[in-house]
């Protein structure tokens, strides 16, 4: 049963990769705009996800930093140094994503 699933998966390969192999040029200009759009999503969730993943990083850090203000108010001048610090460490984070995206959109060959 196995050998038989394997080889309708491997027939199934051998098929899709033959249409490309075969490609004309209408399927060629198809496939410049399917990369074109590729690379247009790839840009917004390069930025999008760096974002969210650093916001999740600021708010906890910005939660632990308040909280412990709150249990020791005389370290607050350390921790509030250490946490603009982090925070700024993060943040270069969405930075490194915005330029990605940049790259991606503005030295790309396909774009012109």
């Amino acid at each position: 049963m196995k050998k038989s699933i394997v080889s309708v998966l491997t027939v199934l390969m051998v098929l899709a990769v033959s249409s490309v192999a075969m490609a004309s040029e209408a399927a060629a200009a198809a496939s410049t705009d399917a990369n074109l759009a590729l690379i247009c999503v790839a840009a917004a969730l390069s930025v999008g996800i760096a974002a969210l993943g650093c916001g999740i990083g600021m708010g906890t850090g910005i939660g632990g930093a308040c909280s412990g203000i709150a249990r020791n108010p005389e370290a607050s001048g350390k921790i509030t140094v250490t946490m603009i610090i982090g925070l700024a460490l993060i943040e270069s984070l969405t930075i490194y994503g915005l330029v990605i995206s940049l790259i991606l959109l503005f030295a790309n060959p396909l774009l012109g």
